[in-house]
């Protein structure tokens, strides 16, 4: 049995899922207007707790890595880990793109999809992907792009439109030329039954990938952006998931 859990949205996306067929024994979807931080904890126990399942038993425990909400992901990462930490549970994480395109998929919505979320006022985190069976290929790298190019991005690629931008952007989309027959407001948010299934568990009990185990921001944070700000010693803060 494995913990999996996606803060990248608004909705709250948490599951118990069995590792065969990867199974969504229980999917719970919160959304606001409640907290994220208040409610994540207290959701997690309830959970386990309908099923009779202590955080010591899990088999592991997956996460999303967004992009995304950059306030969401450090929630989700930074429980992910404590819990894993203090139970001994390996810890694994996955695109939360990734798993919309994998969701778009089981909704039949195509192999081919496109999924949006919102990165900051007229800019979009996109990517495009081809999904096969359990897994889903991408075509290159996740993107923030301003509004226009991801429009340009979009009719660029194949397939349906999904994720949490749909609905804000419809008409803007349509506006640059995107034909509203691709838009889809379902899915609008990635599972955590996807995020588990997508999540890579070869070699997830390494203490040193746990801690390594950073968010897919994809793009620098505002702050990190502001000019009165002098630049962080090390790398571009840009794209900082580990290769593992």
């Amino acid at each position: 049995m494995f913990l999996a859990l996606d803060t990248s949205t608004l909705t709250l996306s948490l599951a118990l899922v069995e590792r065969a067929s990867w199974r969504a024994v229980e999917a719970v979807a919160l959304g606001p207007p409640r907290k994220q931080s208040e409610m994540l904890p207290g959701e997690i126990q309830a959970l386990l707790e309908r099923h009779g399942v202590r955080v010591q038993d899990l088999e592991g425990i997956a996460v999303g890595l967004g992009p995304g909400s950059f306030t969401g992901l450090r929630i989700g990462l930074a429980t992910a880990k404590g819990l894993a930490y203090a139970a001994g549970v390996p810890l694994a994480g996955a695109s939360s793109l990734q798993a919309l395109a994998l969701d778009a998929a089981s909704a039949g919505r195509g192999p081919r999809c496109l999924p949006l979320a919102v990165a900051r006022q007229d800019e979009l985190y996109v990517a495009a992907y081809r999904v096969e069976g359990e897994g889903a290929e991408p075509a290159g790298p996740e993107q923030a792009l301003p509004l226009a190019e991801a429009a340009a991005f979009i009719r660029g690629h194949e397939g349906a439109v999904v994720g949490p931008a749909v609905r804000e952007y419809r008409e803007k989309l349509a506006s640059l030329g995107v034909p509203a027959g691709r838009l889809f407001d379902e899915p609008s948010f990635p599972t955590a039954r996807s995020i588990c299934a997508l999540a890579r568990w070869e070699g997830a009990g390494d203490l040193q990938r746990l801690f390594a185990l950073e968010p897919h921001y994809v793009r620098a944070s505002e702050a990190e952006r502001n000019p009165k700000f002098p630049p962080l010693p090390g790398p571009a803060p840009a794209a900082r998931m580990k290769d593992e």
